[in-house]
């Protein structure tokens, strides 16, 4: 097609034909019409709909000049955005008329458009996750729907080995840091300085890790974008939305870098427990963990993104607001202390809430209930039984506690704080992580959670019953176990956490106490 021969407009004639455009859809929707902008977008937001038009701009990294480019971005912006928002993602319609009388057309006029636009079901004002996390308004069920929903498509999205390359993210990094520098001044160039040095000392390492994870098919067709503004509350359901259609190298990218950005605009909001929550989540339906080894270099350049944008606008005209992402790439560039703790107790004993509740203040769980149903092909709460499967026999049992020491080893040496969440009621499988933590030279703990007799058996009923749960124990599992369990004791104790779940019990303190316990 010659795209030179076709209608299209300038700068000047696009907005005047979307202020038109405005008018005509107030008289058909019957209601007021709101016009946003974007740098590339005009956005015209009805009682229903919201309706994209693409600016005719030609820029380094986006180029809408033509009406066919328009068109064949709108359409991109449809089918990536159906992947993920079917309920939220319409149609795509030809803008016809002229530019101070247009109107909607139907699909048979598309010879006589003269632009096109995006058509979206119209959501709630403050449903992005940018106005819910900062008022306290995401429920933690909600998250981990989400999550295990991204891990989902990340599974089943296609993957390209045209992009993703060692050399292409380190140049996509290079050109953020190379852009802020333009931009700052002062303190704020030191700080960037300070970042650029931590990539360049990583980068030997991460190019090996960018090039195996490419070589193992995780560089596939993601979101993007995925920062809390692009995701919202749909129907009561957390939902992507606003993929980035324009620039195939910025989506084509590691599960983990998409991951990586929801994660750490988490982290900027100040909420680093639904980030740990989040990551928690993601990692026990994909079984990602050896992606662990680049998420925080992806998240610190996520940031650096992020704080590109902020500034970007600030040249604009727009006003100061939300996180500072540079001071959030420093943080999350900051070392952590790695360190192992395994839980140990019965069915029942609270050991998973207990893992959650530690997790979230900072740190990976491996959980043995998933992590053995993984190793059958099976998802987190499938009913293993009614595979025809006996997941629970003996060598199961050998071949899941190597699988969970093996993570382990990848997590703590990739410089992260790991909790193990598993009954251990034998004292060489607790022995076998000691001398796991003891080969890294890191600290350990064991966490013995214990209630009475009544509630364990009380907790394993109600599990069971409500069927969320991966662990399969019923109470002929917890009466085996009362039996089979070896009482920690002798060496062990001075690593010992001990927690009476049946008792009130605070997170936050739980985790001091496992700090303290492993201080060095």
């Amino acid at each position: 097609m010659d795209t030179a021969q076709e209608p299209d407009l300038t700068l000047d004639q696009s907005d005047a034909m979307v202020q038109a455009l405005g008018a005509f859809l107030q008289a058909t929707e019957r209601g007021p019409v709101q016009h946003l902008q974007t740098h590339l977008s005009h956005l015209l937001l009805t009682p229903l709909h919201a309706y994209k038009l693409k600016k005719p701009l030609k820029l380094p990294f986006a180029d809408f000049s033509t009406l066919a480019a328009r068109r064949h971005f709108c359409a991109e912006e449809l089918r990536l955005n159906q992947r993920l928002a079917p309920a939220l993602y319409l149609d795509t319609v030809p803008v016809v008329g002229s530019v101070h009388s247009p109107r909607l057309g139907r699909v048979q006029e598309a010879a006589a458009a003269i632009d096109w636009a995006l058509r979206m079901r119209r959501f709630p004002s403050g449903s992005e996750l940018d106005t819910l996390v900062p008022a306290g308004q995401l429920l933690p069920a909600e998250l981990d729907a989400f999550a295990a929903s991204l891990a989902q498509f990340h599974a089943r999205a296609p993957v390209d080995c045209d992009w993703g390359s060692a050399t292409q993210v380190g140049r996509a990094i290079d050109d953020v840091l190379n852009q802020l520098a333009v931009l700052l001044d002062g303190p704020d160039q030191a700080r960037l300085a300070g970042l650029r040095a931590w990539f360049a000392q990583r980068q030997p390492t991460l190019a090996g890790h960018w090039a195996a994870r490419r070589a193992a098919g995780q560089v596939r067709e993601g979101h993007g974008d995925l920062h809390l503004g692009n995701v919202v509350r749909l129907d009561g359901v957390v939902t992507a939305f606003d993929c980035l259609e324009f620039s195939p190298a910025l989506r084509w990218i590691d599960t983990l870098a998409d991951a990586g950005f929801f994660s750490m605009d988490l982290h900027a909001h100040g909420r680093s427990d639904l980030a740990w929550r989040f990551l928690d989540a993601y990692l026990a339906e994909s079984g990602d963990y050896a992606g662990l080894a680049v998420l925080r270099p992806y998240e610190v350049y996520r940031a650096l993104v992020r704080a590109l944008a902020a500034r970007l606008r600030a040249l604009q005209g727009a006003s100061p607001q939300g996180p500072d992402y540079l001071a959030c790439a420093e943080r999350l560039a900051a070392p952590m202390a790695p360190r192992l703790l395994i839980t140990c107790g019965l069915s029942g004993s609270g050991k998973s809430t207990a893992a959650a509740a530690l997790l979230q203040q900072g740190a990976v769980r491996l959980r043995s209930d998933v992590e053995r149903k993984r190793l059958y092909g099976l998802a987190p709460l499938a009913d293993s039984a009614a595979q025809g499967l006996d997941i629970y026999t003996p060598e199961a049992s050998r071949r899941t506690f190597a699988r969970l020491a093996e993570q382990a080893q990848g997590l703590l040496q990739a410089g992260y704080p790991v909790i193990v969440d598993a009954a251990f009621l034998r004292r060489a499988e607790r022995a076998a992580f000691h001398a796991l933590a003891r080969e890294l030279q890191l600290p350990f703990a064991i966490l013995h959670c214990h209630a009475g007799a009544a509630s364990l058996q009380e907790r394993v009923q109600q599990r069971q019953a409500a069927g969320r749960d991966p662990s399969e124990a019923n109470l002929a599992v917890l009466a085996r176990q009362q039996q089979l369990a070896d009482p920690i004791a002798g060496d062990e104790l001075a690593h010992t956490l001990d927690l009476a779940t049946d008792q009130p019990w605070d997170g936050p303190e739980l985790y001091r106490r496992w700090l303290a316990a492993t201080a060095e």
